[in-house]
Formats: C-alpha cells, sequence, structure tokens
C-alpha cells in the first residue's frame, strides 16, 4: 500500500459492488432525495428527511428509522462531486460531530454495469472499530449498496 490508502488503512471501511445499470443512471439515484429516500440505509430502515441540497457545499439532514424503532440523526454534506465518476462527502450526526467520517464513492463502468467503490475513512481507528462492531457498519453498507441495485434496476431502468 502507497500514499493515502496506506495512511488511512487502520481507519477505513471499504464496501463495493456492481450494479446492474450504468454510472450515470447509478449516479443520479445519489442527486435527489426523491432517490435516496427510496433505498437510503441497510435492510428494514427509513429516512425521513429535513433538507436537502446535492452541490458541494450543500447539506442532507435527515433521521435514520431503525427497524426496531431507533432514531438516528444523520448529516451529510457533499464536499465533492464530479458526474457520473465521484462524490465525496462529510457524514455525521450534525454539522458539529467531531466523529464525522469522510466517505468517497467512485462509479467506474463494468460493460454495461457499474462498479460502486464506498470508501470510508474514520478520523480514529477506534471509531472504525465501533462503526464496524457496534453499528455493523460492514454489513450496514452491504446491504445500503444492494438496496441501490435493487432500486436503480427496478425502478430507474
Amino acid at each position: 500500500m502507497t500514499g493515502q490508502s496506506a495512511r488511512t488503512a487502520d481507519r477505513e471501511i471499504v464496501v463495493s459492488r456492481i450494479i446492474g445499470a450504468p454510472p450515470e443512471l447509478v449516479f443520479t439515484a445519489f442527486t435527489e432525495v426523491r432517490h435516496l429516500s427510496r433505498w437510503w440505509g441497510p435492510e428494514g430502515f427509513t429516512t425521513t428527511t429535513a433538507s436537502f441540497g446535492f452541490h458541494v457545499g450543500g447539506v442532507w439532514e435527515f433521521v435514520m428509522h431503525g427497524p426496531d424503532g431507533t432514531d438516528y440523526p444523520e448529516w451529510i454534506t457533499w464536499t465533492e462531486i464530479v458526474p457520473p465518476e465521484r462524490i465525496v462527502l462529510l457524514h455525521g450526526e450534525s454539522a458539529d460531530d467531531p466523529h464525522a467520517f469522510e466517505s468517497t464513492l467512485t462509479f467506474e463502468p463494468d460493460g454495461t454495469a457499474t462498479r460502486l467503490v464506498m470508501r470510508t475513512v474514520f478520523p480514529t481507528r477506534e471509531l472504525r472499530d465501533e462503526a464496524a462492531e457496534k453499528y455493523h457498519a460492514i454489513e450496514g453498507g452491504r446491504q445500503t449498496l444492494s438496496n441501490l441495485d435493487t432500486y436503480v434496476t427496478g425502478v430507474l431502468l
């Protein structure tokens, strides 16, 4: 490992999936809350949006509702948007969350499909471990990308 990956490897979670649609369509699923609210989150979770703006510096404030009735306040700001190749975002509970983490999503053509890679870097290894162990972030990320695949291929195609 070299460069950034070597410096952040102990703080990262990487989840990827082949999505059965072209990058432009997969990217579109991130651009409007009417799309995101249909697939965002692990199985059994729903979202309620307070505000949404998909542009660099824009914010998505929402609550994720867990299947057990637990509500999770969420805040995302988009820090880089390169259609249809890349999205970088900062994600926490609120704008001043010291534990916010950065996720980089890359959309790579794979024949008629898209290889979506979600690389999340946490401020510390301990926060990464907590996300993985307490909040099941790896499985949750896999489920979220599965929900995205189902939505894009079933609704947007």
